[in-house]
């Protein structure tokens, strides 16, 4: 029996779409203010260079306090910390 190739290719697009998650899943309606993510980064010190959406997450890039890159997921409805990614300045880049 021969499968049709459009059943096969709608199959597939259907699996990955079940595991193609985000990390925060907050109706846009609920979230900060960018304003609110700024804030929270100057009350932890850290130096911010861009905030952006990842993931359905705030991102931000920057410096922390000793000078470290950082990548910092947030919780768009409550500021709540996700992830957080720091490179010390002594540890080379990854690629």
């Amino acid at each position: 029996m021969k499968v049709p190739i459009i059943a096969v290719a709608i199959a597939l697009v259907s699996a990955g779409a079940a595991f193609a998650t985000d990390d925060c899943n907050v109706p846009m309606n609920q979230w900060k203010p960018r304003e609110a993510v700024a804030q929270l980064a100057a009350r932890n010190g850290w130096k911010v260079e861009r905030i952006r959406i990842d993931d359905g997450c705030y991102q931000i890039q920057g410096l922390d306090t000793g000078g470290h890159r950082i990548k910092v997921k947030v919780d768009p409805g409550s500021l709540a910390l996700v992830e957080m990614k720091i490179r010390y300045r002594d540890e080379p880049a990854r690629r």
